[in-house]
């Protein structure tokens, strides 16, 4: 039987994941040292698998916290306790919490097992704060050092203002720790690391990710589609060029080619295409409704042009208004995911999003 060897929207791992030999490199070397790392990237471009991988080779304990999920201080220290009992047995480190300044209330949770950390919102969260974290500092060791990884970091302020200023001054001191963040908004995360005046200013070492290049990824999806069908190179070729090498759409196409050429012999990546976009037409229609006018035009400009709609022309034929206004929009559409910028160009994220908006200004 020929099992699926395309993967999305979990952390690729294993015969799933691409390459990116150089990246895990750098990375390495990085979390080798007593350095820091800040990994910056687009939304679904592998920052996770990547970093996953990396660790992983190291051999290294890990701990991961997206701060998308996290509502306040007192959660960020109850989730990073949590999270360092993966590794740490609490029946092994309980005597650690003697020398907390303010003593957490801890309980089994008996659906999932698991110790369960909680505080008194009256506390003081910078305290708990520093606590939990130099309690990973104690725990780590220089054979086996603990990497924390921090992931969608331009989010740190939305928990609390002065979190970016508490975590700095507690994270500064620590010695034992590679602390890893993670990005999806370029602008957000190198104001955090590149402004002179933030907390954070030159804390680690900034990576880009970019896209796999395309001569990785083409031998990758070929060498997977030759196992059951001759023209495995024709397919790749073909993909590539509708998901312009993005990761995550590029694994999900061809995730759905190759489950067609089983069920159906059929090589017709349009077909997939054209059902994919049906499938989730539903979606697209109230993602669609989420936007204003000008972002709409924006989005209409990107679909159909290859420059960008910040140029007189495009500004002129889509009637998108002012610079300062399409500079304003095309920030937001970034922010919520819909619009990447790469270089100096701008793309709609979600080519499938880019099918089903041209099929329905056709139709």
């Amino acid at each position: 039987m020929n099992t699926n060897p395309f993967k999305f929207g979990t952390v690729v791992d294993d015969e799933f994941f691409t390459n990116r030999k150089e990246e895990i490199g750098k990375i390495h070397s990085i979390l080798s040292s007593e350095n820091h790392l800040i990994l910056i990237s687009p939304r679904r471009y592998g920052k996770t698998s990547l970093i996953s991988k990396a660790i992983k080779a190291l051999e290294r304990p890990y701990i991961f916290l997206d701060l998308q999920l996290i509502t306040n201080i007192e959660d960020f220290t109850s989730q990073l306790l949590q999270k360092t009992l993966k590794y740490y047995p609490f029946e092994k480190i309980k005597h650690f919490f003697k020398s907390f300044r303010i003593i957490p209330n801890i309980s089994l949770n008996p659906l999932s097992n698991e110790v369960d950390f909680s505080f008194n919102p009256t506390m003081s969260s910078s305290v708990i704060l520093e606590d939990a974290l130099n309690l990973i500092e104690k725990l780590s060791t220089k054979e086996k050092k603990i990497v924390v990884i921090f992931d969608e970091f331009q989010e740190i302020n939305k928990i609390d203002k002065n979190l970016d200023k508490k975590l700095r001054a507690i994270l500064q001191h620590h010695k034992m720790v590679n602390y890893v963040m993670l990005g999806s908004q370029e602008s957000l995360m190198k104001e955090i690391f590149e402004k002179k005046k933030s907390p954070f200013y030159h804390f680690g070492y900034l990576m880009q990710l970019d896209k796999i290049p395309y001569e990785e990824f083409f031998d990758f999806l070929t060498e997977r589609f030759e196992k059951i069908k001759n023209n495995g190179s024709g397919l790749s070729k073909e993909i590539l060029e509708f998901t312009k090498l993005h990761p995550y759409y590029t694994q999900q196409l061809a995730f759905n080619v190759w489950e067609n050429l089983i069920k159906n012999n059929s090589e017709d990546i349009k077909e997939v295409i054209l059902n994919s976009v049906i499938t989730h037409d539903n979606d697209y229609e109230r993602l669609w409704g989420l936007l204003n006018k000008t972002e709409m035009k924006i989005i209409i400009a990107l679909a159909y042009e290859r420059k960008s709609p910040l140029t007189d022309e495009i500004r002129t034929k889509y009637m998108l208004g002012a610079s300062s206004t399409v500079f304003s929009s095309l920030k937001k559409l970034i922010q919520n995911g819909f619009v990447v910028k790469i270089n100096s160009s701008y793309e709609i994220e979600d080519p499938f999003f880019k099918e089903w908006l041209l099929m329905r200004r056709a139709n």
